[in-house]
């Protein structure tokens, strides 16, 4: 059994653990043993403790699951195509468009867009610009992508729709309302409870559709890793590869941001927590590494969220960092 398979099973094992203890802790402590009893559709004698597992926490792990796995795969795809390994969801500025698009929403339209008879506000609202905003800059990406060839400049552009879309929302801000402030403030912590279970079968199936089409990138990837002449010889073509992959990115990224706001250093750390373990740059086992590590990272940090109990959440943007920056202090410190 090769290394890649030894460690995909215990990652699964992690992730099946972390998945029930996320079921189990929260304001309200559950017995592990009656748990898996709802889950298992036995009866465990409290009506609430079912309902808030059902209704609250079973949505709220398979997000982080997802999220999780999606935001990982995101910034495999965008290192491993552009060879540079600080490329990330956050680093395009995707997120940054997501956020921009929900400011606007929030901070200069008050939570209501309207167009003609039709009117959307509230949490389907943030949701629909999240979704748009990040999709535009995707779209952004892949027009300059056909102009500019270079790798290193398209990374450099990205940046900069990043700093432009903070520098609008810093000024939405200045001119704002304190509540609208607030409200913003909140969702750009991230959180993976937003996800209703009503909403959760469009999220599972957006996710899904965009960790499948990033399967299908796992040979062309591994052929670039080898030199664009050398991809372009056997018949791949490195621009369109480039293409696909920031169209998979931007679905991933965007169906993340939309339910769960921006999220920090999971897309941009998980890669190379998988390289350091398996040592290898071979996609075939690296892509299901990194997306079972995107999952196990996720869970984890929800869980050190929940902690508090009584006393409240833990925003999830503070406690991401925490992982993530290490790790990236470390790869740089290591390639000097």
């Amino acid at each position: 059994m090769s290394r890649g398979i030894k460690y995909c099973v215990l990652a699964g094992i992690f992730i099946v653990i972390l998945f029930v203890l996320n079921l189990a802790i929260g304001s309200v402590k559950i017995p592990i043993g009656d748990v898996i009893n709802i889950l298992s559709g036995k009866h465990c004698g409290n009506d609430a403790w079912r309902f808030i597992i059902i209704n609250s926490r079973l949505p709220q792990a398979i997000t982080a699951t997802l999220a999780g796995s999606a935001l990982a795969v995101s910034g495999l795809l965008l290192q491993s195509a552009f060879r540079n390994l600080l490329a990330g969801p956050d680093i395009f500025g995707i997120n940054s468009g997501a956020g921009l698009a929900v400011a606007v929403i929030m901070l200069l339209l008050g939570g209501t867009v309207t167009a003609g008879s039709y009117s959307i506000s509230g949490f389907l609202a943030i949701l629909s610009g999240a979704f748009i905003g990040a999709m535009v800059v995707t779209g952004i990406i892949f027009f300059f992508s056909t102009i500019v060839h270079s790798t290193v400049m398209l990374l450099i552009i990205g940046i900069m729709i990043g700093y432009l879309s903070s520098s609008v929302i810093s000024l939405l801000n200045f001119f704002a309302s304190d509540k609208g402030v607030k409200s913003y403030l909140v969702w750009g912590m991230g959180n993976f409870g937003n996800v209703s279970l009503h909403d959760l079968p469009i999220f599972v199936a957006v996710t899904i559709i965009g960790l499948f089409l990033s399967i299908l990138l796992i040979k062309p990837l591994n052929a670039i890793l080898l030199g664009e002449q050398y991809a372009e010889n056997l018949g791949i073509s490195t621009h369109k590869v480039r293409n696909w992959l920031l169209i998979v990115t931007g679905i991933l990224t965007a169906a993340t941001t939309a339910f769960c706001g921006p999220i920090a250093f999971i897309g941009l750390a998980t890669p190379h927590i998988a390289r350091l373990i398996l040592t290898t740059t071979n996609h075939r086992q690296l892509l299901p590494a990194t997306l079972l590590t995107g999952s196990i990272i996720a869970l984890f940090c929800n869980i050190i969220c929940c902690l508090p109990g009584d006393n409240g959440i833990i925003p999830l943007n503070a406690v991401t960092p925490l992982i993530g920056a290490p790790v990236i202090i470390y790869v740089i410190a290591k390639k000097r």
